[in-house]
């Protein structure tokens, strides 16, 4: 049991701190991300981008903090699913990796201001197309693989009883329609940084900090047995003159 609420109380942690640090992060890379001519005026805010790196760098570490914390306890009602959370979140922090050092590729750039000016064309091209990677790295990260490892954990959560089921049914809400709002980002059919982008958004968001804020208030709920399904099938099958054949 005390080793149950250790473990809760990590999970929530890391699902705390991976959320504040890409806010932060997000924050941080301002002048990079909406400044199309950035890599042309400077050097000025480069300590501001490092920072940026470096809560995102914590964002990874946390995203998969958070899958490895709660493995054990989910591997004990399937371990198969409980891998595929863990490989979805390690997927999910290798591209957000991908994004970082894209964005500090710009910084190196930005070290030779003589070949900058005698090829500013070319370096700004370059410095958009980086650009442009993170922007592609922050909608499959936060989105698109962040929704299979949302859905799976919050219905391994429903099925042991471990967490109040409007945390776990949200979880599996919100994660299929986190990865649809990615897939229609990418086909163009609205911006992802828009109000419809961020209302697709909110539901995984609440869904992490409600189960973050409830493993660190009360923990894990007493397990429940999960030999038999919540749902009586076989009073269905009755219902519709069913019987089960004699062996």
């Amino acid at each position: 049991m005390k080793k149950n609420r250790s473990t809760a109380i990590a999970a929530g942690v890391f699902f705390i701190i991976a959320a504040v640090a890409a806010i932060v992060s997000l924050i941080l890379y301002n002048p990079i991300l909406h400044d199309a001519d950035y890599i042309l005026n400077g050097a000025e805010n480069s300590t501001q981008i490092k920072w940026g790196a470096f809560f995102e760098i914590i964002t990874a570490f946390a995203v998969i903090g958070t899958a490895v914390t709660l493995f054990p306890v989910l591997k004990k009602y399937n371990e198969s699913m409980a891998v595929a959370t863990v490989t979805f979140r390690l997927l999910e922090a290798t591209i957000i990796i991908i994004g970082i050092m894209s964005l500090l590729t710009i910084l190196t750039l930005q070290q030779h201001p003589g070949e900058i000016s005698a090829n500013s064309a070319a370096y700004l091209v370059n410095a958009k197309l980086l650009v442009a990677l993170h922007d592609w790295t922050f909608l499959f990260g936060p989105n698109i693989v962040l929704g299979p490892s949302t859905f799976i954990t919050g219905y391994l959560l429903y099925r042991s009883g471990l967490v109040p089921d409007f945390i776990s049914v949200l979880g599996m809400v919100a994660g299929p329609l986190v990865s649809a709002s990615g897939v229609m980002v990418m086909f163009g059919m609205y911006p992802q940084v828009s109000v419809l982008g961020a209302l697709t958004c909110l539901p995984v968001f609440l869904y992490e900090m409600s189960l973050a804020v409830w493993l660190l208030a009360k923990g894990f709920k007493q397990e429940e047995k999960i030999n038999e399904p919540k749902v009586d099938l076989q009073f269905y099958a009755n219902a519709l003159g069913l019987k089960r054949p004699h062996l």
